[in-house]
């Protein structure tokens, strides 16, 4: 077993830190979004998700998801309760800090994983049904599909396929539950017929910035050392939601006449979901065109709600599952041994079998996100109700759901 190296369980500490202020960043980018008779109840949606996500992550969440493997697909419950993860470094992952270091920062992704989907249901969503749908979808869904993706067992893993920073297990994995959740709930009151203007697009940029300066933890973190694949990975990072915003407001001012400021933070967000599978593999003019693509693709993907006729209210699925999707398929094509050779080479550095094995990853994970995210959504409707009355939804949710209101003029 190696031994702890300060340096890297220094940088490993300060890269949970930062994804941990992507979920608060993400409450702000959302509650922004929304009309301002909901903005606490959808804020606080996000941030509630990293109690419940807390606690089930030491309780048996973590061993589940890294613990001794069953068969590739779940782990066994030896760690539960954390028994076992202590101050000493893991033999598998991230060698040179605690063990519990590593774990921490793995909660910060599974934080925030669930607190995504939440955009898909915006200002109709009861909050006990939020908890329980939460519970549920991060232990039956979430868990397992880590597993296969980031266990040193998992099946995926194994198999060769690449996510170096959650494109699969995060934002496609979210992205799919969120386009259930949306077409499950069905569409809020007056939607197609009234306007739901945002309340507050200064607080949904300061949101996308917070989100931006967290991914450099996201992304560069998931090297587990300070060391030059994190370098690598924090600078195509940058470069992507850089050339992503640039891309997707070129397109909305070609097609609707006029940039908007909500564009430019959309389009940022594209190009960091985007880039999060691949950045550990990819150089930067790859990370580039991966950018310039996401952009594009995921302002088109907007137009996917009205051809079939669903209220994804803050495009949860245009940007995280559209844009997961393309970080996936972007990973077989771009990487590139020469960045990180503990990876594999893509389709245009030679490697033809890997954009097939990202394939692989897409479809079952689409798949098993699918079915399950349909069934939980059923049974959290049965147990407790989902969506709340057409009274409360009128009321607005921050009244009718919390007893609070967002702003106090």
């Amino acid at each position: 077993m190696n031994p702890i190296n300060t340096g890297d369980t220094a940088f490993m500490m300060i890269a949970a830190a930062l994804v941990m202020f992507m979920t608060p960043g993400l409450a702000l980018f959302y509650g922004g979004l929304v009309r301002s008779k909901n903005v606490l109840s959808t804020v606080i949606q996000s941030f509630f998700s990293m109690g419940i996500v807390g606690l089930i992550w030491v309780l048996y969440g973590y061993s589940l998801a890294f613990g001794p493997d069953i068969g590739g697909v779940i782990g066994n419950l030896h760690w539960a309760f954390l028994n076992g993860v202590g101050l000493e470094p893991s033999s598998s992952y991230a060698t040179t800090v605690p063990h519990i270091v590593f774990c921490a920062f793995q909660l910060m992704f599974a934080s925030i994983t669930p607190a995504l989907i939440t955009g898909a249901f915006a200002e109709r969503i009861k909050f006990s049904g939020f908890i329980l749908f939460t519970i549920l979808w991060t232990s039956i869904v979430y868990l397992p599909v880590c597993h296969w993706v980031w266990a040193s067992d998992g099946w995926l893993l194994k198999l060769g396929a690449l996510d170096f920073a959650g494109g699969t297990v995060i934002h496609l994995n979210s992205g799919i539950a969120a386009l259930l959740a949306a077409i499950f709930i069905g569409k809020r009151r007056g939607y197609g017929r009234v306007s739901f203007m945002p309340h507050s697009l200064g607080m949904s940029v300061l949101g996308a910035g917070i989100l931006w300066f967290g991914w450099f933890g996201f992304n560069a973190g998931s090297a587990g050392a300070a060391n030059a694949v994190a370098g690598s990975a924090f600078f195509v990072t940058h470069i992507a939601a850089a050339a992503a915003m640039v891309s997707w407001v070129a397109a909305e001012w070609q097609l609707q006449g006029k940039p908007t400021a909500l564009g430019a933070a959309s389009g940022a967000v594209a190009g960091l979901v985007a880039i999060t599978p691949a950045s550990g593999f990819v150089g930067p003019v790859s990370g580039l065109i991966i950018g310039l693509v996401a952009g594009v693709l995921c302002y088109l993907a907007i137009n996917l709600k009205a051809k079939f006729k669903y209220d994804d209210a803050l495009d949860v699925v245009a940007v995280h599952g559209c844009g997961g999707t393309w970080g996936a398929i972007a990973t077989g094509l771009f990487a590139s041994t020469a960045i990180n050779p503990a990876g594999a080479d893509g389709l245009f550095f030679g490697g033809f079998s890997l954009v097939f094995i990202q394939l692989v990853g897409v479809l079952v994970t689409f798949a098993y996100s699918g079915v399950l995210t349909w069934l939980i959504l059923k049974l959290t409707d049965r147990l407790v109700g989902f969506r709340v009355s057409n009274e409360d939804e009128m009321t607005g949710l921050d009244l009718s759901q919390h007893d609070e209101v967002g702003y106090n003029l």
